[in-house]
This record gives structure tokens, sequence and C-alpha cells, in this order.
């Protein structure tokens, strides 16, 4: 049997199709209003980018340019090649993009105090004639360039240790903002206590590099034109100080994990190899340890390399690499008066092999090893590099090699 419907629910069923008609057409129309719309302001976006393509190359390039952004900061782009409508941008400008992205490359600079000039740093001049008046048999330099919250600790107390043992009448100028302090003070009070002449002053950038191609690395790393890169940038401006403050005063540079065995006043204009062929020519030089003169022309070759092809990106390219291509590359071409040591006289373990300077002897083979090694480097090393990034986390083992040498190289033997 069919079931009618009565007149009421029949009006019912009217009224709920014509809503139900009415939305429909009405999101028809809708759809049909964006997308005549979108038509109409992709054909005027598209027509406008053409016209800039055509009358203006600038905006092809910016675009390669931030698709490859490295070190350098691209050229500011003219007003015109800014496609805007009269209320939003469809998309971000791309002189914008490139700002954020020197302004996050360059997020880390405000924690180094070392690129501000302030009181300290103006009095570096000043500090450093006093410092030096008195007379060093050899002016050593070390720089600890990091943000406050790394500490000098005992590795690097043991290098400076070392270093007075062999050169009693020398100096040792630390070049840091933060060993600059009452907490850098107290660290070295035991050794200047003694009577040995070191101390930690902070350098004024601004002045070391005057009149040197490492002043222009500087401007840009400040105003944003040079992308530091990944590399920290302690590591790099510990590179680049190291040859301004041997350009301007002469002496030597050691890294804070080298521990000297000898006295230095007999080199001159030296230079280390890290290793060398069977046939003993040198394969790579290291900046770890540097002995020249003041005004040396490799020490200005240097920085200009260093100016010139600086990548933040990769580990080693602005220092142990730099020097060994500018060697490479200058040697042959001018009389630059300077000589390239063998390995053993400054990296006489490699550092792959490092950790076997740091363990105990476990039976008699290793102990004659030990003994073998010691005095190989008593008699032919000026000092051992430790490779810190390799060996940081390494306890001295009693027994071994760098124990015997700590106890027979100290000032204040102190040795975990």
């Amino acid at each position: 049997m069919i079931k009618l419907s009565s007149p009421s629910r029949v009006m019912q069923r009217r009224l709920s199709l014509g809503r139900h008609v009415g939305t429909r057409i009405f999101s028809i129309i809708s759809l049909a209003a964006i997308f005549f719309t979108y038509m109409f302001t992709t054909q005027t976006l598209t027509s406008n980018l053409s016209t800039h393509v055509l009358h203006n190359q600038t905006l092809i390039v910016q675009h390669v340019r931030l698709t490859t952004f490295s070190i350098h900061k691209p050229k500011e782009i003219p007003q015109e090649t800014i496609l805007q409508d009269d209320h939003k941008p469809f998309y971000r400008p791309i002189n914008h993009i490139i700002k954020e992205m020197i302004n996050k490359s360059n997020e880390n600079l405000p924690e180094f105090d070392i690129l501000k000039s302030t009181t300290l740093t103006r009095r570096f001049k000043q500090r450093a004639h006093e410092f030096f008046k008195e007379g060093c048999k050899v002016r050593f330099f070390m720089t600890w360039i990091s943000p406050s919250m790394r500490v000098f600790g005992e590795r690097e107390f043991i290098a400076l240790d070392a270093l007075f043992k062999s050169n009693t009448n020398s100096c040792l100028m630390i070049l840091s903002n933060t060993m600059d302090s009452s907490y850098g003070f107290q660290i070295l009070k035991p050794v200047t206590d003694r009577g040995y002449h070191v101390q930690a002053i902070t350098p004024d950038l601004e002045f070391l590099f005057k009149n040197t191609p490492a002043q222009s690395w500087l401007d840009h790393i400040k105003n944003g034109k040079r992308n530091p890169g990944k590399i920290p940038l302690a590591q790099n401006l510990s590179n680049l100080i190291r040859l301004a403050v041997l350009y301007k005063y002469g002496g030597v540079y050691i890294d804070t994990d080298f521990i000297i065995l000898k006295d230095f006043s007999g080199l001159r204009n030296s230079i280390g190899a890290q290793s060398a062929s069977r046939s003993g020519n040198w394969t790579r030089l290291n900046n770890a340890v540097l002995v020249f003169d003041k005004n040396h022309k490799l020490l200005y070759k240097f920085m200009e390399e260093f100016a010139a092809t600086f990548d933040g990106n990769k580990w080693g390219h602005n220092g142990p690499y730099l020097v060994s291509r500018v060697v490479e590359r200058e040697a042959a071409k001018l009389e630059l008066n300077f000589t390239v040591l063998p390995p053993k006289a400054f990296y006489p373990v490699d550092w792959t092999r490092v950790g076997g300077f740091f363990t105990t002897p476990v039976n008699q083979v290793n102990r004659r090893w030990v003994e073998a090694k010691v005095d190989q480097l008593n008699r032919l090393s000026y000092g051992v590099h430790l490779w810190n990034k390799q060996s940081c986390k390494l306890r001295i083992e009693e027994g071994s090699i760098m124990a015997r040498l700590f106890l027979n190289y100290c000032v204040i033997c102190n040795v975990k």
C-alpha cells in the first residue's frame, strides 16, 4: 500500500529543496568569481614579470644568487624590479629574503664582544707596548677567542705551563677578551706568581688589521656583506688574528693545545709540515705553530688569501689548507725567506694516532715503544701538537707518553 504525503509535508519538502538549490547556485557563482579574479591577477602578474625580465636582467641575476648564496651579499635590487600591486605583494621581495638570510647567518656575531670597540680594545696598543717594553727573549702569542661559557681548562693551562719550562725568559701574550678578566687573572696567577711574563689582553682588531687585507674582511663581516658560515667564527678569527699579530709585532704563535719541549729562540721565519711524502717533500702545512719576523711578506700573502678566498663552511680552508696553498703557489715566485720544517718538528704524531700518546703501556713491548718515542721527541721535536679536537676527551693515563712529557716539561705539574 502506497502512503500518500500530506499537503504540509509536501510544502516542507519544496522549501528544503529550494534552500538546497539556492546554496548550490551561490557556491557556483562564488567559485566563478574566484576563478575570474585569479585569471585576471595571474595575467597581470605574468605581464608585469615579462616586462621586467625583458627590460631588466637584475631580477634574474639576483634570483640565481639567492639559490646559490654562499658568502657574498648581493647588490641591492633596484626598487623598480620589486613586483607589487596596490595593496599587498603576492610574494616576498627577493632583497628582503636575502637580508633575512644574512641576518640569520650573522646571529652568532653578537656573542663575540671581541668584534666590538670597547675601552679595553682601545687600550690594546698601549698595553701591548707596556707588556713588551721589559724585553722578551722570544715573544709568544696564543689566542683564546671564544664565548664566555667555554672555559680555559687544564689542557690549555698545561700548554702555557710547559712553554716557560723551556723558554724561561720569554713572554706570552694571550689575545682574548674572556681571559682579560678577573677570572682569567686567577687562572694565570700560579704562573705569574713565579715571575713568568704572561698576560691576557683584549685585542683591538681595527688596530691589528689596519693597512692589511684583513681590514676589508672584518668590515664585511661586521656589516653583513660576508657570510661567516657554519664553522665557528672564533676559529676563523683565531686563524686571522695570529697572522695579523705576527705581522705587527713578530714572534711565535702557538695553539693552546701545543706542548713546547724546546727553546724557540733559534727559530726564524719557519712553518711546520704536517705531513710529507716518502721522498721528504711536504704534502701539507699547518698553522698551529708559526714563527715569523715583523712585516714578513709571507704573512701578508696569507692575509690576502684569507680575505680573497674566505669560506666559513669548510673546515681548515682558512687555516692549514690556506697556508699550504699559498706556500705552494708563492714560494717559487718570490724570495720569501722562510723555512718549512719537517713533521717531526711540530707535528710528530698524526691526528689519527694521537690517542696512543695518552694510553698506559700494557706490556713490555708497549713500554719499550713509549721509551723510544719519548727519547725521539726529546731529541728531534720542538713540541707536540695534541690535536685537541680529537684528544680533548682523553685522560692522560699513568706511564703514557703525554704523562712522561708533562712531568718533564712543566713548571706547575697538575696532570689529569
